[in-house]
């Protein structure tokens, strides 16, 4: 800023304000002169003249009327009335109009000019004014006056007093003594009791002082000294005049010192009461507050009589205008901690200098411009007027010492030479035309400079509205300590009353969202508070006055502008410029009705300035009893999990519990590194040099350890948790049983988050929601996992007692971990089963959303997110009845669907085996015919050997699709029971080919598939050469042309047969001599298989006979429990009309569709694969 230009700008317009001034006062005073001498020395016109004006009653009495509303509007159609009138008759009635007038300030001018023009015309006008205006301070004891109101008759001799003066200064009025009278009377002592008088008289003394300095001797500045000089004041009355002032003013400063000290006593009884009791009767605080007020308006009106009358105003020990426990005695001396060393209010140094060390602005900005020397600048004022006025005169002086010797060249010229008289006249005629020409230059030269003022002052004014509009939006940018107290001293530059109440407003509208520019704000106020008195105590009314008005509406809005408006009060507090008992009357307004937003409000104030008030010693002892009230109230009612942790927080800000320092946990160099490896070094380039360093501990050490680590994924950051489900991941290859504990310690946790559902423990449980979604993305859980834990969250603690508990219908966070999942892992299931099952889910979640009622913007918005992003056809329901009613249709579709599968697997298996050939889909998708036995073994032993020989190859087959796809590729191939085309076997093909036509494929994702699967194939194949190569030569694979060409024979383990292909019995005992079976030899690279008999009471074929017969005894158990278990559901569904439940059976299947998953709606969950020759002797199994 260029303060040099703006001071020399300034004081460039000073002055012609100045000057301005100068004329106007001095136009004035020649008017007043002028209107003085006509009324000292009258010409009233004669008794002649006034007979040739209206004398009519009618007339006369409205003009009379009119008197009685003297303005400066109709000041001259007034006069012109009256001159227009004769009003000999009507004297007294037009006196007593004026004196019933209701003058204002502005008014008293016009009053004089007609009070004048009617003096000027009727002699007995001035005395019968005089003793009318009298009566109006001395009335006498009529009831009228005593019962009129107080303030009208106050106002009314302010304005009376103000009348009679102007009268005697412009002549009206030539008797002085008339106001020793009313000096006596207003400065009498016994008037001193009654205290509204008193302020009245002390307000009518000022007024008389500072408009009648003439009376008192007092100096007079400017043309009024040369005005005042014609008054015939003595100097005995001013004498006295002085007397009566100053006897007076000592007796209101004694008054003022009592009144103080009385105050001061009340102050500190109260004070007593406060930290005693906690709170102040009502009575109490009334007589406080009328003292207090009394006292203020006392000690205004001295300090005024005082400024009038050149005095300095009465000092007195302290302010007197201090609020409750203000003082540092308002506190006894057992407030004070009885502790050894008390605690500091402030936590740190820098926040102590924040709030303590504030700017000195008289050391950066002149004092002219902080206000602080308006007496010394008013003095300065006067002089300048002075020096202009005198500067003035003796311009004029020297115009008329000029004229004069213009005038008189001529005459002394004429005496001297008779001969020039003819050229007198050309001379003169000259003169005149040239004095005509300098006037008309004047005239031309004062309106341009009076046209350049008015356009300097628009463009300084325009020029400093402009910088302060700057100041202003530049104000929520200052969010530092330098910053802000730039922005002061910048301001007081542009201090004036207007922007002092501009900045007011825009410091108290501060964004409700930006709470953290209030310190700086207060800050601001703190350090103007030092020399503009006037803005804290704005500042500091508004935000009381919202406050009251915000707590008594009681409506839970706004809960932002109630938060920001006590956080402002509480950062003010903290500078010291809001008083201490404010706080507290807001925190016990909040302490008594204790529900909803009183709650945060209160938590708010104690979190702001909490602290400071417990650690000062004047409060210390009324906050810790406020603090236990908190807790007493937090104790009683029955708050939410929110406002309890609130509360408390709030009290041990404040009051923090005493306690032995923290001891930091010591744990072992190996547990520090892995901390460091998960919390520290982790991230995406990192990774893989963690896992490295996780693979090269001592497992068996830190297994433990490391799963407990994982299990603290809120611990760390949000966005690096797939980076722990990776690890998981990357450790499963080499430790199994990890990722299994992982998984299964993290559905605990979820559980255990149901069962408890703590508020301090949500960030947790939302971490372990999203780590759940990530391990089912690294293939660690299956669909069916994901999908149990969505039902489980939206159902787990309904329909019980502790529902209110577990799941208010307030609390949203159950919907907000569902979301959580979802966005994690709910766009991979976007076909088959999954897809269906995610449908169903949605709609379910849908009803619990509609539940709950209104939902807040947040969670809304993150709902209209997921739809998006996961099912953006899905219909949104908006009332419970419409989601009822999608799920009432789902359920009989689904009733449908289930009822016929189960009649269609009924018929398959109640029918006889026959000897006819079924339509069986083999591992590669086609048709094979197999012999069917003669009975039910036979046909039992040939179904179990084809699903023996179909996992031969989907061995080696499923073994690669394992290793490089995700499970969620079964779950897009795994269908309803019957799309895996194991439909039991049946002698009706149609009703099996219907079946098939159930499922429609997409005849590019079937090529896709086999495309796939023809490349997993090959690589399978030529990993099994490479295995193959480095086996012992015994373990050869079997060729297929063993169980393609000769079934009979391999299925029917342990039998002879001759060449009719009939079995070869034991002649004594019907039994078998002797088993077949083949052996597998290879010549070259030839594999040939040769039959070989073998005893049939050898140990490998009884063994062998033992494990058929017992896996058909349990098979043929499994079925008929699976069959009565239908038949009774089948039997209350006809009678009671239940739904029949989705049943699917449980039998050997010969075929998986290449994924090699189990029978059943498994969702995606991988199982067991085994493969078993009797036989053979070879056994195969692969487990994930």
């Amino acid at each position: 800023m260029d303060h040099p230009e703006d001071e020399t700008h300034s004081e460039k317009q000073d002055d012609e304000e100045a000057l301005a001034r100068l004329e106007e006062i001095k136009k004035l005073v020649e008017a007043k002169m002028t209107l003085r001498q006509n009324n000292l020395n009258p010409e009233r016109p004669d008794s002649a003249y006034l007979r040739t004006l209206d004398s009519s009653i009618k007339r006369n009495t409205a003009v009379i009327k009119k008197l009685k509303q003297i303005n400066e509007e109709q000041r001259e159609g007034l006069m012109d009335d009256l001159r227009g009138v004769n009003l000999s008759k009507f004297v007294s009635e037009a006196v007593t109009a004026i004196c019933e007038a209701k003058l204002k300030s502005s008014d008293i001018q016009a009053a004089v000019q007609i009070c004048s023009l009617l003096h000027q015309r009727y002699k007995e006008f001035s005395p019968s004014l005089t003793q009318g205006l009298l009566k109006i301070f001395f009335p006498g004891k009529s009831a009228e006056d005593l019962e009129a109101d107080k303030n009208s008759k106050a106002m009314k001799k302010r304005s009376t007093l103000k009348l009679l003066l102007e009268l005697y200064y412009v002549g009206v009025i030539e008797d002085s003594n008339i106001f020793i009278n009313i000096i006596k009377d207003l400065t009498s002592i016994e008037q001193l009791k009654d205290r509204d008088t008193t302020q009245t008289n002390l307000t009518l003394l000022a007024s008389f002082a500072r408009q009648g300095r003439i009376f008192l001797g007092l100096p007079i500045s400017g043309q009024d000294e040369e005005f005042f000089k014609g008054l015939d004041v003595t100097a005995d009355q001013k004498k006295s005049f002085k007397k009566a002032f100053n006897t007076y003013y000592d007796a209101l400063a004694d008054l003022l010192q009592s009144e103080h000290q009385l105050l001061h006593q009340m102050e500190k009884d109260n004070a007593k009461l406060v930290n005693a009791k906690g709170e102040l009767s009502e009575d109490s605080a009334s007589s406080y507050e009328k003292l207090r007020k009394s006292y203020d308006h006392l000690y205004r009106n001295i300090s005024s009589l005082a400024e009038s009358l050149d005095m300095q105003p009465p000092a007195m020990p302290e302010d007197g205008t201090t609020r409750l426990t203000a003082g540092d005695e308002a506190s006894p001396s057992g407030a004070v901690k009885d502790t050894s060393v008390p605690e500091p209010i402030w936590d740190d140094e820098d926040t102590k200098t924040f709030y303590e060390c504030l700017p000195d602005l008289r050391a950066f900005v002149p004092a002219v411009l902080l206000g602080e020397t308006e007496s010394k600048s008013s003095e300065q004022s006067t002089k300048a007027k002075d020096k202009s006025s005198e500067s003035s005169s003796e311009v004029v002086e020297s115009q008329q010492t000029t004229e004069d010797a213009i005038t008189e060249g001529p005459a002394d010229s004429g005496s001297m030479a008779d001969g020039s008289n003819t050229e007198q006249p050309k001379e003169k005629e000259e003169v005149d035309k040239e004095k005509a020409k300098d006037a008309k230059k004047e005239k031309g030269k004062e309106k341009d400079s009076e046209k350049k003022l008015e356009n300097e002052k628009d463009k300084g004014k325009s020029l400093d509205v402009a910088n302060f509009d700057r100041l202003l939006q530049r104000l929520p940018g200052c969010v530092s300590r330098d910053l802000i107290d730039q922005l002061t001293v910048e301001y007081c530059y542009l201090n004036s009353k207007t922007n002092r109440k501009k900045l007011v407003k825009a410091l108290f509208n501060v964004p409700r969202t930006s709470l953290e520019l209030l310190a700086y704000y207060s800050r601001m106020v703190a350090t103007l508070a030092t020399c503009m008195k006037d803005i804290p105590s704005m500042l500091v009314q508004m935000l009381e006055d919202e406050f009251n008005s915000l707590v008594h509406k009681k409506d839970q809005m706004n809960i932002e502008t109630k938060i920001r408006n006590i956080r402002f009060i509480g950062e003010l507090c903290k500078f010291k410029i809001v008083p201490a008992g404010l706080v507290f009357s807001c925190l016990k307004a909040c302490l008594d009705e204790f529900t909803h937003h009183n709650i945060d409000v209160a938590c708010n104030l104690l979190e702001t300035c909490g602290r400071f008030l417990y650690r000062s010693p004047e409060t210390t002892l009324r906050m810790t009893n406020m603090l236990d009230i908190l807790m007493r109230l937090k104790n009683v009612k029955n708050l939410d999990p929110r406002q309890s942790t609130l509360v408390e927080n709030a009290y041990y800000l404040c009051k923090p519990p005493e306690r032995s320092a923290r001891i930091s946990k010591v744990r072992p160099p190996l547990h520090q590194y892995i901390r460091k490896l998960l919390f520290s070094d982790l991230d995406k380039e990192s990774i893989a040099n963690v896992l490295k360093q996780l693979r090269k501990l001592p497992w068996s050490e830190c297994e433990q350890y490391i799963l407990k680590c994982f299990m603290k994924v809120h611990k760390g950051k949000y966005g690096q948790i797939h980076l722990i489900a990776s690890l998981t991941s990357g450790l499963s290859r080499y430790h199994d049983e990890f990722a299994v504990a992982v998984v299964d310690e993290v559905l605990e946790e979820i559980r255990v988050g149901l069962e408890l559902n703590e508020y301090g423990a949500q960030q947790k449980r939302l971490a372990h929601m999203r780590f759940l979604g990530e391990l089912y993305n690294y293939e660690h859980a299956d669909s069916s996992v994901i999908f149990e834990t969505l039902y489980l969250t939206l159902l787990y603690g309904h329909g019980t007692s502790e529902q209110e508990v577990l799941d208010p219908p307030e609390d949203l966070f159950r919907i907000r971990m569902v979301i959580i999942l979802l966005e994690t892992c709910g766009h991979y299931f976007d076909r088959g089963s999954s897809k269906k099952r995610l449908d169903q889910f949605l709609i379910h979640f849908q009803r619990y959303i509609l539940n709950k009622g209104h939902l807040p913007l947040d969670i809304e918005f993150d709902l209209q997110d997921l739809f998006a992003n996961l099912r953006p056809n899905m219909t949104r329901y908006a009332t419970i009845d419409e989601v009822n009613a999608a799920i009432l249709k789902l359920e009989e579709r689904e009733h449908a669907s289930s009822g016929d599968k189960f009649s269609v697997e009924r018929d398959s298996d109640t029918k006889p085996p026959s000897r006819s050939s079924s339509v069986v889909i083999s591992s590669n998708g086609k048709s094979a015919a197999k012999d069917i036995g003669e009975n039910g073994e036979a046909h039992g032993e040939e179904s179990d050997s084809d699903s023996g020989s179909g996992s031969v190859v989907r061995d080696g087959q499923n073994e690669e699709l394992d290793d490089g796809n995700h499970d969620r590729g079964s779950e897009s191939d795994d269908g309803d029971g019957y799309d895996d085309g194991d439909g039991p076997g049946s002698d009706d093909g149609n009703e099996f080919r219907v079946k098939q036509k159930v499922v429609t494929v997409d005849p590019e994702e079937l090529a896709d598939f086999d495309k796939e699967l023809k490349a997993l194939l090959q690589e399978s194949m030529e990993q099994r050469k490479l295995e193959l190569r480095g086996r012992p030569a015994l373990n050869m694979t079997i060729p297929m042309s063993v169980f393609e060409g000769s079934g009979k024979d391999h299925h029917h383990f342990g039998r002879v047969v001759d060449e009719n292909g009939e079995e070869v019995m034991d002649e004594e005992n019907g039994e078998q001599r002797e088993v077949q079976v083949k052996v597998l030899v290879k010549r070259g690279n030839k594999q040939q298989t040769r039959q070989m008999l073998i005893p049939s009471d050898c140990s490998l074929v009884q063994s062998t006979k033992q494990k058929e017969a017992a896996e058909l005894e349990e098979k043929q158990d499994i079925k008929r429990l699976v069959l009565e278990y239908n038949e009774r559901d089948e039997e209350e569904a006809n009678g009671l009309g239940t739904q029949i439940l989705n049943w699917t059976p449980g039998g050997g299947r010969g075929s998986t569709r290449g994924t090699g998953e189990g029978s059943g709606k498994s969702g995606g969950s991988r199982h067991r694969f085994y493969y078993h020759q009797g036989g053979g002797g070879s056994y195969h199994a692969r487990r994930k």
